[in-house]
């Protein structure tokens, strides 16, 4: 099996991880709270693991499908919030490739507050520009702000347990 092949198939492979964790809220009856951090704890988990393993072209194209779908799943309310989580998760995921000779909690505590602080900016700022119901406009905020170094954390700490395992490092 040629090198391409292997990354091809390992990309694939956490996509459908992904996609299957986002998935589990329609499954699982856990509160939507509870739901929010266990599945982007998850989900952020293969991010760091797709980057890892199959490099940053493939686990780009992860970061941008998993919204998309959450879109279709009807979780996020409007297609433009698609573009804030995608980046969002990209800003994670490079800040902590870049940071990897920084100390393990440090660099991952510095993607995790980015992530966090773009994410809450810049709903913050689309929600200026979009109308939608009060109730929804602050669950968006809500989730879209501190959860989000939350789970960033904790899907690190899942990321580098899986990678040991996996023998990445």
């Amino acid at each position: 099996m040629s090198s391409k092949s292997i990354i091809l198939t390992r990309a694939a492979l956490l996509l459908t991880l992904a996609l299957l964790f986002q998935s589990l809220r329609f499954v699982i009856p856990v509160p939507p709270m509870l739901s929010n951090f266990l599945i982007g704890s998850l989900i952020n988990a293969c991010l760091l693991v797709a980057a890892e393993w199959v490099g940053v072209g493939p686990t780009l194209t992860i970061i941008f499908l998993v919204p998309i779908v959450a879109y279709f799943q009807q979780v996020l309310p409007l297609p433009i919030f698609i573009i804030p989580v995608a980046l969002g998760n990209a800003i994670y995921i490079g800040l902590f490739l870049m940071g990897r000779r920084v100390q393990f909690w440090l660099n991952l505590s510095i993607a995790a507050a980015s992530k966090a602080v773009f994410m809450y900016v810049a709903f913050c700022w689309l929600l200026t520009l979009i109308e939608i119901p009060t109730r929804i406009a602050t669950g968006l905020l809500f989730i879209m702000s501190w959860p989000q170094f939350v789970t960033g954390i904790i899907g690190g700490i899942l990321a580098n347990i899986i990678k040991k395992r996996l023998k990445l490092m």
